[in-house]
């Protein structure tokens, strides 16, 4: 099953807005918030900053941004109408707007933005080296990009070799990311696409005793392997009870590797 992501703006709008409300979740959960702040404390920006987010789904990480030292304002864009509606009626008083577009082929002028940010959604494309140069044209010399995103090949939800959770890990991993191990690779291709490569640094992303945020990935894993036929109804739903129980008894175990990089365009 592809990565519903990279196709975002066809998926049906029931789909949509189920991604939609995970995304919201993920961005309040606190590890997720922790590790935003992390990184972004690494990115140096001038004051009256503009700056752009390549992906910027509801806008968490847009309204997050628009509050750091020096910073103007933030442009989102996403592929995904609903998703970029849903963003604007968020965004409330924060100097931040969204609009529809593809990272790949920014409607932006030459040298027009101070940062650009991808915060889990390169994985996400495809060609992504189309995007990494869309960045590199938008930003000023002395510009900054940053990338976050997971190395997703860690993603576990696993206590053992044989833990049956795990193939809701798997499941959730070939739906929604499109290419998993694209963090392994972060430095040689900013190098590729002209920017100077600063600072590649890991983030532990692990819950043992449960999050809304993994519960979600292990519903949407066990529904999609409902769906393409690897288990039956009844096995889908012992797996999310399975979850549920481990929470309760504390015996729960996630965790997934995350990837920040920075560069600066010469």
């Amino acid at each position: 099953m592809p990565d519903v992501y990279a196709t975002i703006a066809q998926a049906d709008e029931a789909m949509q807005e189920r991604l939609a409300e995970v995304l919201e979740l993920r961005a309040a959960d606190p590890q997720q918030r922790a590790m935003l702040e992390d990184y972004t404390a690494d990115l140096p920006l001038p004051d009256g900053a503009e700056v752009v987010e390549v992906g910027s789904g509801t806008g968490a990480v847009s309204r997050f941004l628009a509050t750091l030292s020096g910073v103007a304002h933030v442009t989102g864009v996403d592929p995904s109408p609903l998703f970029v509606k849903r963003a604007n009626e968020l965004a409330g008083d924060a100097a931040v707007d969204f609009t529809v577009g593809d990272g790949r082929e920014l409607a932006f002028a030459d040298a027009s933005f101070d940062a650009v940010v991808f915060h889990t959604s390169l994985c996400h494309m495809p060609d992504c080296e189309r995007a990494l140069a869309e960045a590199f044209r938008i930003l000023r010399p002395g510009g900054r990009l940053a990338v976050f995103d997971g190395d997703y090949a860690t993603i576990t939800l696993a206590t053992d070799a044989r833990d049956p959770l795990q193939s809701c890990a798997a499941a959730v991993l070939e739906m929604l990311v499109h290419d998993p191990w694209l963090m392994r690779r972060i430095a040689p291709l900013l190098a590729q696409a002209g920017f100077e490569a600063g600072r590649v640094r890991g983030h532990a992303y692990t819950a043992v005793t449960g999050t809304d945020y993994f519960l979600a990935l292990v519903d949407r894993g066990a529904d999609a392997l409902v769906t393409s036929g690897t288990v039956g109804s009844e096995a889908g739903a012992a797996l999310k009870h399975e979850a549920r129980m481990r929470v309760a008894e504390g015996t729960f175990f996630g965790h997934i590797a995350y990837v920040s990089a920075q560069a600066r365009r010469p």
